[in-house]
């Protein structure tokens, strides 16, 4: 399922007009991505957790040429479903 599927499954869901839920999910989009860049951690009782991690530098290899090469630490988005999702997943 994309974006647009998403947005037209919430617009039957709901009874809102398909501009309308396209323009919901995106605002749920945005505002968990600001949370996220912030810093903050996003819990949705029932569904799950997205919050940050922190990986540190490493040193890996070109695969082309076999030298070191460094890669530089980074920020990465983790999602940790919660119980009333693995509940609908595996029920």
């Amino acid at each position: 399922m994309n974006k647009g599927e998403l947005a037209a499954a919430v617009a039957e869901k709901t009874g809102l007009g398909k501009s309308d839920a396209s323009q919901a999910v995106d605002a749920v989009f945005d505002v968990i991505s600001e949370g996220l860049k912030k810093g903050d951690e996003i819990r949705i009782l029932g569904f799950g957790n997205f919050a940050i991690s922190e990986r540190a530098a490493t040193t890996g290899r070109n695969p082309q040429t076999g030298e070191p090469m460094e890669i530089k630490a980074s920020k990465q988005a983790k999602f940790k479903p919660g119980k009333g999702l693995k509940d609908a997943i595996n029920g």
